[in-house]
C-alpha cells in the first residue's frame, strides 16, 4: 500500500497541520501581554487544541497498535511501526510542551489577581487615630463641664462607629461570598466551553474518519453500510416502541 492510500499518512497528515497551526497560534500567544482580553481568549482556544489533538494522536496510536498485532496483514515492517511509533510520541510531546507553558502562564496570572485582589482588601493602617482630633482641645481652657460633655459625645461616637464597622463587616461578607460564587460560576462555564470545544473537535475528526470511510468503500459498499444502518434502525424502532 502506498503512502498516498495509506491512512495513517493521511490522518497523519491532517494531524501535522493541526500541530503547525497550534504553534503559529502559540508563538502569537507568547507575544500578547499578559491579563488582557485578548490572550485569554486565545489560551481558552489554544487548550481546546491541545485537547483535540491530543486525543487524535491517541486514538492513531491505538490503530498502530492493531497493526503491530499482525504486521504482515496490513503491509508494514517493525522498521515502519517504530517510525510511527516516534512520530507520534514527538507529536504528543509538543503538544505537551505548548499545554505546559499555557498552564504555568495562566497559574503566574491567577496568582498576580490573587495578589492584587488581597492587596485590595487588606486594612488602611494610615487612617489618623479620631482621638487625635480631640487632643487638641484638652487644654486648660475648658472647664470641667466641657470635659464631660466631650467624653459622652465620644462615647457616643465609639459606639456608632463600632455599629458601622459591624455593618461593613457584615457587608463585606455578602460580598466576598458573592465574588466567590462568581468566580466558581466562571470556572465551570470556561470548563464547559473547552469541554464543548473539545467535543465539537472530536465529532469533526470522527466525520472526517467516516467521509474517508465511505469513499474507499466505493457506491456498493455505501449501499451495503446505509441498508446495514436503516435494519439497525428498524430494529432499535420495534424494541424502543413493541417491547
Amino acid at each position: 500500500m502506498s503512502k498516498a492510500q495509506d491512512p495513517f499518512y493521511i490522518v497523519k497528515e491532517e494531524i501535522q497541520d493541526s500541530i503547525d497551526k497550534l504553534q503559529s497560534s502559540f508563538h502569537q500567544w507568547e507575544r500578547i501581554p499578559g491579563g488582557t482580553g485578548e490572550q485569554v481568549h486565545l489560551t481558552k482556544e489554544l487548550l481546546a487544541n491541545c485537547e483535540s489533538i491530543a486525543w487524535q494522536v491517541d486514538e492513531l496510536d491505538k490503530a498502530i497498535s492493531v497493526a503491530a498485532r499482525d504486521p504482515s496483514w496490513y503491509g508494514i515492517n517493525e522498521v515502519e511501526l517504530e517510525n510511527r511509533r516516534r512520530w507520534t510520541s514527538n507529536a504528543r510531546l509538543q503538544v505537551a510542551d505548548v499545554k505546559r507553558t499555557i498552564g504555568a502562564g495562566k497559574e503566574n496570572d491567577n496568582s498576580a489577581i490573587a495578589i492584587r485582589r488581597e492587596l485590595m482588601r487588606l486594612p488602611n493602617s494610615q487612617q489618623p487615630d479620631i482621638s487625635d482630633h480631640y487632643s487638641a482641645k484638652n487644654n486648660d481652657d475648658f472647664v470641667e463641664s466641657e470635659s464631660d460633655r466631650q467624653m459622652l459625645l465620644l462615647k457616643q461616637q465609639d459606639e456608632e462607629l463600632d455599629e458601622l464597622s459591624t455593618s461593613v463587616k457584615r457587608i463585606g461578607g455578602v460580598g466576598l461570598t458573592i465574588h466567590e460564587e462568581l468566580l466558581a460560576q466562571e470556572k465551570i462555564l470556561d470548563e464547559l466551553g473547552t469541554e464543548m470545544d473539545s467535543t465539537k473537535n472530536r465529532l469533526d475528526f470522527v466525520q472526517k474518519k467516516m467521509a474517508m470511510v465511505m469513499k474507499k468503500a466505493g457506491a456498493k459498499g455505501q449501499i451495503m453500510i446505509i441498508i446495514f444502518l436503516l435494519l439497525l434502525f428498524i430494529i432499535l424502532f420495534i424494541l424502543v416502541f413493541f417491547t
